[in-house]
């Protein structure tokens, strides 16, 4: 790309994480409460704090949905991205990652609004890390495929927040749908954040001291490798905690199963 080229890509780009921050506002403020209360009865009961978290997450899914898609499709199919790393044509790569910016512009100002209803410090860091590493994807375009990649982790949300709505509606929480969803939250979650670690770390060493790396200067390099290393720390706790909590739902449905059977 020229100069030009990337400026007006930059330009763009800061426009779609303007448009996609007013996007996921309009979707949490007027979307999700009308359409959650048109179908479903359990979310008009639910009291006012409890609501807010839904449509939280109703956004949080809309999100993960649009941007992990994007992200499959421009592994499989953008080839410049694939041939080169780290200074491939980023343009569709902005596009993604502009998305998400201002998808966790708009969680984070959330989150300060409600914090003593959704206040996470882990997800605090999680959104600055991501931030702080994209800003350099934004300006000047660099490492397309590998802030891609990052972009598979969102779609293990879509199970996590599932399980949160089981959990509002009340569905018990020893029920096939539960159990189910549960499989699929470990397993993807597992799939697309903690097995594809050994890759992404062998993508990045094959870089180091190549005139690509070197060319890519201090800033982006220590961000590069910053920002992914706080981030994997933080999806390797999540994991333990999603994993302990499956373990213990799957131990008391097995009880409650023998249980049941003694008493037959």
């Amino acid at each position: 790309m020229t100069t030009q080229e990337m400026d007006d890509s930059t330009r763009i780009s800061y426009s779609v994480v303007a448009g996609s921050f007013m996007v996921f506002q309009f979707l949490f403020s007027a979307v999700s409460p009308h359409l959650s209360s048109s179908f479903s009865q359990r979310y008009r009961e639910l009291p006012a704090g409890k609501k807010c978290e839904w449509d939280s997450r109703c956004v949080s899914t809309a999100h993960a949905l649009i941007v992990g898609s994007f992200c499959l499709y421009i592994l499989a199919f953008d080839e410049e991205v694939n041939a080169d790393p780290v200074w491939g044509d980023p343009r569709l790569v902005k596009m993604n990652v502009a998305i998400t910016c201002g998808y966790l512009l708009y969680d984070m100002l959330l989150l300060a609004r409600y914090w003593k209803l959704m206040g996470d410090a882990f997800f605090i860091c999680h959104h600055l890390a991501v931030l702080y590493a994209y800003g350099y994807v934004l300006n000047r375009g660099v490492l397309p495929y590998f802030a891609n990649f990052r972009l598979i982790s969102e779609l293990s949300t879509p199970f996590v927040n599932q399980r949160w709505f089981f959990d509002a509606v009340g569905q018990p929480r020893f029920s096939w749908p539960v159990l189910l969803n549960g499989f699929f939250m470990v397993a993807v979650f597992f799939l697309v954040r903690i097995a594809v670690i050994p890759h992404y770390y062998g993508e990045v060493y094959a870089t180091f001291g190549t005139e690509a790396f070197e060319k890519l200067g201090r800033g982006p390099q220590v961000a590069w490798v910053i920002s992914c290393g706080v981030l994997d720390i933080l999806n390797l706790l999540w994991m333990y905690k999603i994993l302990r909590g499956f373990y213990r739902v799957i131990s008391r449905a097995s009880w409650k199963k023998e249980q049941t059977r003694h008493a037959d």
